[in-house]
C-alpha cells in the first residue's frame, strides 16, 4: 500500500510541490497503521488459525507465539515504506543506504547473541527483527526531522486526514497490484509440492526461485528508479522526457538480464552444487536452468514496465492485467501442462511464465499506446485535487502541451 507514494510524491516533486511530500507520507501512515491494526488480529490469532487449517499443533503453537512477538515490527513496516518512497523520490537513496547497512550489521550481532548465546530462540529471532526494523524508522526519522529534506517536510499537519477515501482507493490498488504478483511466485512452489516425489520438485524450484530472487534485485532497483523518473517527469509536464527514461530503462534492464541469463547457462552444470549434495535435485535443477535464463530475461524487464506503471498513477488498471494474465491464464495453463499433461515442474513453470510473458506483452502494449502529454495533465489534475497546486509557470507548461 505504500507504493501508492512513488505516484504522489514523484509527481509533486516534478511539480515542484514539495512540501506536499510530507502531508503524502503522514496521510499514508494513517492508512497504513490503521491497516496495520487490523492485520494485528491475523498476528494474535495465528496459532488457532494454523491449527483450524490443519497444521501440527508444535508448529502452530511456535509459530502463534512468533506471530504475537512480531506485531512491533507491523507497525514499523508501516511507517517505513511511506519514508522510503518519500525520499526516493527526492533521489536521497544514500542515507537509506547507509542506515541499512548499519541496521545489517546490527542484525547479525543482536541474532548471534540472543538466538545464540542467550538461547532466546524464535523470540530472540522476534526480538531482533523488531529492533532492526524500528532502529531504520527512527534513524530515517531523525534525519528528516533535522531539516535535510528542506520543504519537503515541515512538520506535522491536519491535511493528512483530508481525502483519505481517494488515497486509500489509490493505496489499495497498489496493494493489490504487488500483490497479485509475489502470491504468484509463491504458488509455483506450492502446486510443485503436489507432484510426484515433491521433495527434489520443491527443492529444485527453491533453488531457481532464490536465484531468480537475486537476479531481479537488479531490477527492482531499476523499477525504483524509473518510477521516480517518470512521476518526475510527468509531474514537471515534460511527457517526451518520461518517455524517454522508459526507454532507456528497460534497454539497460534487459541488456544485464541477458548477460546474467548467459552466464547461468554457461555454468549450469556447476552452480548447483552450490545450493544442493542431492544428485536428484542437482538434475532437475540442470534441466530447468533454460528456463530460469528465459525467466530471469522476463523478470527483468516485467518490473521496469511495473514501475512506469506506478510513476503514472495506472495501479489499478495493472491489478485487473495481473488477475486476468496470471490468475485466469497463467496458472490454470501450468496446471494443465504440470498435471494433466505430466510435464511436471517444467510445465507448471512454463504455463506460468506464458502468465508473464503475456502481462508482460501487455503492459508494453499500454506504454506503446499512451498519449504522454495526456498523462502529463493527468498528473497535473492529480496534485490539484490532493491538496497540491502547481505554480503558474507549471501551468502554462502543461497548458502548452495540450495545445500542441
Amino acid at each position: 500500500m505504500g507504493s501508492a507514494l512513488e505516484t504522489l510524491c514523484g509527481q509533486a516533486v516534478g511539480a515542484g510541490k514539495l512540501d506536499m511530500l510530507g502531508v503524502y507520507m503522514q496521510r499514508s501512515w494513517v492508512i497504513l497503521n490503521t491497516t496495520a491494526l487490523l492485520l494485528c488480529l491475523l498476528y494474535i490469532f495465528a496459532r488457532q488459525l494454523l491449527k483450524a487449517i490443519g497444521e501440527t499443533t508444535a508448529i502452530a503453537e511456535a509459530a502463534g507465539v512468533f506471530a504475537v512477538w512480531m506485531i512491533p515490527q507491523l507497525f514499523a513496516y508501516s511507517m517505513n515504506f511511506p519514508i522510503q518512497k518519500f525520499l526516493q523520490a527526492q533521489s536521497k537513496i544514500m542515507v537509506m543506504a547507509w542506515i541499512s547497512a548499519a541496521a545489517l550489521v546490527a542484525h547479525a550481532g543482536l541474532s548471534w547473541v540472543l538466538m545464540l548465546k542467550v538461547g532466546w530462540g524464535l523470540v530472540g529471532a522476534a526480538v531482533v527483527l523488531n529492533v532492526t526494523w524500528w532502529f531504520i524508522v527512527v534513524d530515517q526519522l531523525a534525519y528528516i526531522f533535522g531539516g535535510s529534506c528542506g520543504e519537503a517536510w515541515s512538520g506535522f499537519s491536519l491535511q493528512a486526514f483530508h481525502n483519505l477515501w481517494g488515497f486509500l482507493r489509490l493505496s489499495f490498488a497498489s496493494a493489490v497490484m504487488l500483490c497479485l504478483e509475489v502470491w504468484y511466485f509463491m504458488a509455483l512452489i506450492l502446486m510443485a509440492g503436489y507432484l510426484k516425489n515433491p521433495e527434489v520438485a520443491v527443492d529444485a524450484m527453491s533453488i531457481c526461485m532464490n536465484i531468480l530472487g537475486l537476479t531481479v534485485m537488479l531490477a527492482f532497483g531499476m523499477n525504483a528508479a524509473v518510477s521516480v523518473r517518470v512521476s518526475n517527469e510527468l509531474g514537471a509536464g515534460h511527457p517526451r522526457t518520461a518517455k524517454f527514461a522508459v526507454a532507456v530503462a528497460v534497454i539497460s534492464s534487459f541488456a544485464i538480464a541477458l548477460v546474467l541469463s548467459m552466464i547461468l547457462v554457461i555454468f549450469r552444470k556447476q552452480y548447483p552444487s552450490l545450493f544442493s549434495t542431492d544428485e536428484d535435485v542437482k538434475e532437475l535443477v540442470i534441466e530447468l536452468t533454460p528456463m530460469l535464463a528465459l525467466c530471469i530475461i522476463i523478470n527483468n524487464v516485467q518490473p521496469v514496465l511495473s514501475g512506469v506503471a506506478v510513476g503514472a498513477g495506472w495501479q489499478a488498471i495493472v491489478a485487473c492485467v495481473n488477475i486476468a494474465c496470471y490468475y485466469i491464464f497463467g496458472i490454470p495453463l501450468g496446471l494443465l501442462l504440470g498435471f494433466m499433461l505430466d510435464l511436471g515442474v517444467l510445465g507448471i513453470w512454463s504455463g506460468m511464465l506464458s502468465g508473464i510473458v503475456l502481462q508482460t506483452c501487455v503492459l508494453f502494449f499500454m506504454i506503446y499506446k499512451t498519449n504522454w502529454n495526456k498523462e502529463a495533465s493527468l498528473a497535473e489534475n492529480r496534485i490539484k485535487k490532493w491538496g497540491g497546486y502547481k505554480d503558474t509557470k507549471v501551468n502554462q507548461i502543461v497548458e502548452d502541451i495540450q495545445e500542441a
